[in-house]
């Protein structure tokens, strides 16, 4: 199985929402972690909403510190893909296995205007989808690292 680990500094978000789509989709070949480095605890509410608009159960998903993927025991994670310009920054953990990174830049729907906020949280969401889908949609359990790294970076280019 290939592990994803979608990271962002609150782990509220567009990891969350990350981390449901790839499970949501990603069948029996690929299934999918998030984490923050710095957690605010709760899955924001417009997730939440989103979740059950789109039939996705909540149940499992929580905000929680990448601290537990770096942990004796963790998951080996295959590939981190980063949603912030933050947490892409920051110094991670040393993660298990030699996963791959990915920067995948989506811009934070909670910081949205109150009127917007459920427009915003749905252009994350499809943003997320169209990129999860395209990675899906790739032979990764044949293809070498080099091969792998050039197409998350034309992913990643939209």
């Amino acid at each position: 199985m290939f592990t994803i680990l979608a990271l962002c500094t609150g782990n509220a978000t567009r990891s969350i929402l990350a981390e449901a789509i790839v499970n949501r989709d990603g069948s029996d070949r690929v299934c999918a972690f998030s984490a923050g480095s710095n957690p605010i605890g709760v899955v924001h509410p417009a997730a939440a909403i989103l979740f059950e608009r789109r039939g996705i159960a909540l149940n499992g998903y929580r905000s929680k510190s990448w601290a537990e993927f770096a942990a004796p025991g963790a998951p080996e994670i295959n590939l981190i893909i980063t949603l912030c310009p933050a947490v892409a920054r920051e110094a991670a953990p040393r993660w298990p296995g030699r996963p791959l990174r990915t920067h995948w830049p989506i811009d934070d729907p909670a910081t949205a205007p109150p009127d917007q906020i459920d427009l915003a949280f749905q252009l994350a969401y499809h943003q997320l989808s169209a990129r999860i889908n395209r990675f899906l949609a790739l032979p990764v359990e044949r293809m070498s690292r080099s091969d792998l790294s050039r197409e998350l970076l034309q992913i990643s280019r939209g």
